[in-house]
């Protein structure tokens, strides 16, 4: 599957406004203007989007005033040079990412976590029991893992990049020879390879020491100085959109599979069953604060994590990665 896919909902609304102008009455019967807004996802459409595709399927976008379109994300994908460019509003993307691209003056500011941890782990055969059992394994890395995680899983097991080769979403290596060991998805490949009948094991990097957020909403400090108000009613929708996902994921579903038609229902049971029992929206500091909240406290430690490993440079301003200020109200509980 390439390029993009749009979908936008017609928005229609009644006699006074929303959000910020809801003291201005509008004419009777007169349309409402909604604030339209792009997102770009992480990937295909699939169960980790299910929190976007709900607010849209729903109408909770509309009802806080947004017109939105998704575009999928995928291998060819960048969607920090597409947010860098304008030509999306908002990604989902890695805190990981967003403290590179601050460290390279990027003016880009993550604004809400519906992930409260990262769900990249590796795939191995069953014989596997600990990673430290790697060093006669070739692992299968892509795209910014190898600069993110793979730096990092390389020191901690005593690997060298000779144990590396890339991943190019295709199983078949995997499911060819028991010596690879492949990035994944608890929600994704591992159901593959259920499928095909292998025995396999999962290790969830966060599990191992691996902090960042994923999945992570970021913007462009313009919009959080200059459409505050929309950034925060798109926030607050998304983290009710996910909540409403969790409860009855019927309405992001069918929209997923138009958008991705190689999802299959299977599949996206096996995904939120995984979301659902990792706790991966509604754990951590959400189970406390709400879903999609960050703290100051995860920040740091994941900047101090990135400069000990040697992937961020010890004078950049984690601060200026992330503003708490859209998610410290809005308080929507699991």
């Amino acid at each position: 599957m390439s390029g993009f896919t749009r979908r936008t909902f017609a928005r229609r609304a009644g006699a006074a406004a929303f959000g910020l102008g809801l003291g201005l009455a509008l004419a009777p019967g007169a349309a409402q203007a909604q604030d339209k807004v792009t997102v770009t996802t992480t990937w295909f459409a699939q169960a980790e989007h299910g929190g976007v595709y709900q607010a849209l399927a729903t109408g909770l976008y509309r009802k806080h005033g947004l017109d939105v379109t998704i575009k999928m994300g995928g291998p060819q994908v960048n969607g920090m040079q597409l947010l860098l460019a304008g030509q999306t509003d908002f990604i989902m993307n890695y805190d990981f990412a967003v403290l590179s691209g601050v460290e390279r003056g990027f003016p880009v500011v993550t604004v809400a976590a519906p992930f409260q941890f990262d769900i990249q782990g590796l795939l191995t055969h069953d014989d596997v029991t600990d990673l430290s059992q790697l060093k006669d394994r070739t692992v299968l890395v892509a795209g910014t893992g190898t600069t993110y995680w793979w730096p990092w899983v390389k020191k901690k097991y005593g690997l060298t990049d000779a144990h590396m080769r890339p991943y190019t979403f295709n199983l078949q290596p995997f499911f060819a020879d028991r010596k690879i060991v492949q990035q994944a998805f608890p929600s994704s490949e591992p159901y593959q390879a259920q499928q095909r009948g292998l025995k396999t094991n999962f290790f969830l990097l966060s599990a191992q020491g691996y902090p960042p957020y994923t999945q992570a909403i970021s913007t462009t400090r313009k919009w959080v100085d200059e459409k505050p108000d929309v950034v925060r009613r798109f926030v607050r929708a998304t983290i009710e959109g996910w909540k409403s996902y969790l409860e009855n994921p019927g309405p992001a579903n069918e929209l997923i599979k138009k958008d991705n038609p190689n999802m299959t229902d299977g599949q996206l049971a096996f995904g939120l069953a995984k979301l659902k029992e990792m706790a991966v929206v509604t754990g951590g500091d959400a189970a406390r604060q709400g879903i999609g909240t960050m703290t100051d406290e995860r920040w740091e430690r994941t900047a101090k994590f990135m400069q000990e490993w040697g992937l961020l440079k010890a004078d950049t301003d984690w601060r200026k990665a992330y503003t708490l200020q859209f998610v410290r109200d809005v308080r929507v509980m699991p």
